[in-house]
């Protein structure tokens, strides 16, 4: 399970659902050398932070669970709240556990049975609507085992 939790972290980070969150700035906050004042909507591009290399490394663009062997904490450099597959904080994803252990159960039954590839003439295209995804589908072939 522990690896099974390393690929769909990585997943999540090179393909979050969703790209940008917004936010509201409910109090003055200063943000490195700027003020933000009250009210105003702020975009935070969750998929800059996750493909910025000085976080992430120079492999940022690369599929590599091994970044999350040590969990989230250490992938990230001990600072968590780049990683914002769900959003973070109060504001999260109320379905972020359920989908994750969907997700798993899913894929454990899958992998008992089968394995998969790839058709050869698949195209990688994601695709922004109000979520990411394959803009042609995923795809693949299932082989009994």
């Amino acid at each position: 399970m522990k690896k099974m939790t390393m690929v769909i972290n990585e997943t999540l980070r090179l393909y979050p659902p969703v790209i940008g969150l917004v936010r509201k700035v409910q109090r003055e906050s200063k943000l490195g050398s700027l003020i933000l004042p009250v009210n105003i909507a702020v975009n935070i591009p969750s998929s800059f932070l996750h493909l910025n290399p000085h976080i992430w490394g120079e492999d940022v663009h690369l599929f590599n669970p091994e970044r999350f062997s040590g969990g989230v904490a250490k992938a990230t450099n001990n600072n968590p709240a780049v990683y914002l597959p769900f959003s973070l904080g109060p504001c999260n994803c109320v379905g972020m556990n359920f989908s994750i252990n969907e997700t798993k159960i899913a894929l454990s039954m899958i992998l008992q049975r089968y394995a998969f590839a790839l058709f050869p003439t698949y195209i990688h295209s994601p695709m922004v609507r109000v979520t990411l995804g394959p803009q042609h589908g995923i795809q693949v072939m299932l082989h009994p085992l």
